[in-house]
This record gives C-alpha cells, sequence and structure tokens, in this order.
C-alpha cells in the first residue's frame, strides 16, 4: 500500500501507485455533465493526471487552477482533474471559477480508478477519498511521472510534473 500524510498523522491507501514506465491503467469516469470519459479518449495527447481529495478545500482547488493556467499553453495536453466530489459540484467550481483547460472528472460510481491507481484511503477520517497525487502520461499512455504527495495537505511538485512533459 502506498503511504502519505496528513499534517503528520500517516494516510494509508489500497495498493501502489502506477510506476513510470509503465503504462497506465485504463479508467472510466464521469464528467460534469453526467457523461463518461475513458483514458482511451486522450491517446495521442500528454496527459497530465491531477487526483485530489475536493475540490472543497483551498489545496485541492489551488492545483486546478495551476493546471488549468499552465494547460493553455500546451496545445497537446489534456489534464484531468479527478477527485471523488459529485460532478455537479465539479462543474459549478469549474464554472464559478472560469476553468476552461482542465476537464473534471469523478470516481464516485464505482471507485475503480481509486482502486486501479491505488489512492483511495483506506482509513482515518478520508477513507475512501483519493490521495493527492500526480501523474504524466506520454502519447502512448505511458506513466512518465509519478508523485503521490508526502503530506496530503500540500500541493504538488507541479515544476516536477510540467517538466515530464515533452
Amino acid at each position: 500500500m502506498a503511504k502519505t500524510t496528513f499534517r503528520g498523522d500517516p494516510v494509508e491507501t489500497v495498493g501502489a501507485l502506477p510506476a513510470p514506465g509503465t503504462k497506465a491503467p485504463d479508467f472510466t469516469l464521469v464528467k460534469g455533465d453526467l457523461s463518461e470519459m475513458s483514458l482511451a479518449e486522450a491517446k495521442g495527447k500528454q496527459v497530465v493526471l491531477n487526483v485530489f481529495l475536493s475540490l472543497d478545500t483551498s489545496t485541492c482547488a489551488a492545483s486546478v487552477r495551476r493546471f488549468n493556467e499552465e494547460a493553455a499553453k500546451r496545445r497537446d495536453t489534456v489534464v484531468l482533474c479527478i477527485s471523488m466530489d459529485l460532478p455537479f459540484a465539479a462543474a459549478r467550481f469549474c464554472a464559478a471559477e472560469g476553468l476552461e483547460n482542465v476537464i473534471t472528472l469523478s470516481d464516485f460510481r464505482e471507485g475503480a480508478f481509486g482502486r486501479a491507481y491505488g489512492l483511495r484511503i483506506t482509513g482515518g477520517p478520508f477513507t475512501g477519498l483519493l490521495a493527492r497525487s500526480v501523474f504524466v502520461l506520454d502519447r502512448e499512455g505511458k506513466v512518465v511521472h509519478a508523485q503521490l504527495v508526502p503530506d496530503i495537505s500540500k500541493e504538488p511538485d507541479y515544476e516536477a510534473a510540467l517538466a515530464a512533459l515533452l
């Protein structure tokens, strides 16, 4: 299981993260309009998976804003912002913030993404939510960068994720 912390307290997840050099597990998640999107739909583009607990926290919201800003600079990159938030809430957040360069996706229906990526939190007050992490995938869907943020109350290493993009 992957391990992180929340303000110093241990947080455990269901398994191991996909490692750099491996093919990213496919998934199907729910968009703000309740349609579904699979990872396969992004094939041929670089993909940033920005995974977080909930847009209702300032740190998670900051990561979505930052990746929205960075995505606007890259035509061949898609940023998928993934949480357990209900799709309506994520769509409302992006509309209120004027964020148009990211796609918010929810794992609320089955939790399969969280299990496949080893990110579903297994104990404590955040049980069932997804641990903060960032993955960068190349155009063939291979993981080129993976970060489980050491403390889920902190923002990810944006520079390392962005440096992994070609």
